[in-house]
């Protein structure tokens, strides 16, 4: 008999469980990331909606009427109160503040919906509620290009279309974050959030590239394009997404129990029941006994208790007690230890990230004199520098079993780093590309490992007493607290930024310096107790 070919021994070698998870990882890892995409057009699309009248007002007119000829864009004449260099209502003196309206309606909707949307996510089955929030966003991202198209000139259009594009993703974290810890017990759950968490910058990438190839021509399509994209991941969503490994008979882990916590000891096996042959070891008393009693366990044997089941196959599933359990309320989710401390930490750390998701460009345009192509594409590093902040802050965080230290040493750093890029970012390409990789690793390191894996250790923490119902509620607290500083950044950010870029910086630094605050407590309890496993930290204990 001939050997099996090298590909198919590696396919055969995983079991279908794997298959399944690695499935599920990517397809939740796509569909996150093409909310991303659809949030990226605004920000490139800043520098063009008035790069004319900037242009114009230095006395260097240059107007982009071959690449309108050249693309068949529309012509329009220009109202009376405009003039002849950009698209109005943003061609007036405050465009920074009209270009920041745009981005504080729709981060404040996003961060008053998440509030509710982890509500209702726990009552509904996520794949509906997942698939009706990727069509609709996709419907109104691509209602706000169709303003190109038909010459909406109207600041009220804009608005409300933001308005309501952010109410309809707050339906992507809880769901997507939900469904994969279904999928993925708590080992190593920093390292694979932290991996899976670059969604974030694959998408924002992926967006800039496709908004910035139409974004000089026909601003339009930047939108449309996006739009398109979000609610063809939709209908993916809705045809392939499996909630729940119990739903195709799947196990959300498969080890081997080496232990299992009972109040403050750690059970080892010993005894071996149902036995049908001394020469197969099997499940032992104590293991059985441990995964009755932990709330997040459970021990799945045959029900005739004769066949025999090898300690190496032991098959663990979080346990389905919290089935019959009512959803968990706001306040119950707030009482959780750690909730309320990481959440205020995230206000500011993700007011921080979205300053540049929905700036850099327009910063860049006006420090390195790119255009808004250029531009977009260049603030791509930042992305890229952030994959391996959230991939790092997972590994050490797993590695160290202390989460809140870990982002507070991140936090840390990123304080004098955005110091440095404002300072230095002036002096050239070269210098400006080396400080987007490291402010990007640093600035969503703590972002990243916050909203993924600390999330799920806080929505299964041992205090719900296995109730499944928290995880989207507690998700999305966290998150919806975050979204508040998210709203926040960029509305800030074109407040100050007419008084010059080094004080939107101040602001950043002083935004970090308030998310590291708010971790002192749980950083000295970690501190304080090095030996605490990962899955039951100090910082988690219950008072």
């Amino acid at each position: 008999m001939a050997p099996l070919p090298p590909g198919v021994r590696f396919i055969v070698s995983f079991s279908r469980d794997q298959w399944y998870r690695a499935f599920i990882f990517i397809l939740t890892f796509l569909l996150y990331a093409s909310f991303h995409l659809s949030r990226k057009p605004i920000s490139i699309v800043k520098g063009e909606l008035h790069r004319y009248c900037a242009t114009l007002h230095e006395g260097q007119v240059q107007f982009n009427s071959w690449n309108q000829k050249a693309s068949g864009a529309p012509h329009r004449q220009p109202a009376d109160n405009e003039t002849d260099c950009s698209w109005a209502p943003f061609d007036q003196d405050n465009y920074q503040q009209l270009l920041g309206a745009l981005d504080y309606s729709f981060l404040c909707a996003y961060a008053i919906g998440m509030y509710l949307s982890g509500i209702i996510g726990e009552r509904l089955p996520i794949r509906h509620y997942l698939t009706f929030g990727m069509l609709a966003s996709g419907a109104f991202t691509a209602l706000f290009g169709l303003g190109y198209f038909y010459n909406i000139h109207s600041l009220g259009f804009y608005v409300v279309t933001q308005i309501v594009n952010g109410l309809v993703q707050t339906t992507g974290w809880p769901s997507v974050v939900t469904c994969l810890s279904n999928w993925f017990g708590k080992g190593r759950r920093g390292l694979i959030m932290g991996v899976w968490n670059s969604h974030t910058s694959v998408g924002n990438i992926l967006g800039s590239l496709i908004a910035g190839y139409w974004v000089s021509t026909c601003w339009g399509l930047s939108f449309i394009v996006p739009g398109a994209i979000v609610a063809a991941m939709g209908i993916v969503c809705f045809l392939f997404l499996i909630e729940h490994p119990k739903d195709i008979a799947c196990f959300s882990s498969l080890a081997v129990p080496k232990g299992c916590e009972n109040g403050t000891h750690r059970f080892r096996l010993q005894k071996q029941i149902f036995t049908d042959d001394k020469n197969k070891p099997l499940v032992s008393r104590t293991s059985l006994r441990c995964f009755a009693e932990d709330p997040e366990l459970q021990c799945l044997l045959p029900s005739d208790g004769k066949h025999p089941v090898h300690q190496s196959h032991v098959m663990v599933l979080p346990a389905d007690g919290g089935g019959s359990m009512a959803a968990i309320s706001f306040t119950g989710a707030l009482r959780i230890p750690g909730v309320i401390e990481f959440s205020l930490c995230l206000l500011f750390a993700k007011l921080v990230s979205y300053t540049f998701l929905f700036w850099l460009p327009l910063y860049i345009t006006n420090v390195d004199h790119l255009d808004a192509r250029q531009a977009g594409e260049l603030s791509t590093l930042f992305d890229v520098g952030g994959i391996f902040g959230g991939i790092l802050a997972g590994v050490i965080s797993d590695r160290l079993e202390k989460r809140a230290s870990t982002c507070g040493l991140m936090l840390l750093l990123a304080a004098p780093t955005l110091y440095t890029f404002s300072t230095i970012s002036r002096m050239g390409l070269e210098a400006t590309v080396a400080m987007l990789l490291l402010s990007g690793a640093l600035v969503s390191g703590p972002y990243a490992l916050i909203t993924t894996a600390v999330s799920a250790d806080l929505g299964t923490h041992k205090s719900l007493k296995g109730n499944s119902h928290a995880l989207a509620t507690v998700t999305a607290i966290i998150d919806g607290t975050g979204s508040v500083g998210a709203a926040l950044g960029p509305l800030l950010a074109g407040l100050l930024s007419p008084s010059g870029w080094n004080n939107v910086f101040y602001m950043l630094m002083f935004a970090d310096a308030c998310a590291l605050l708010f971790l002192i407590r749980l950083i000295h309890k970690e501190l304080s107790c090095p030996g605490s496993a990962a899955g039951d930290q100090v910082l988690f204990k219950e008072h």
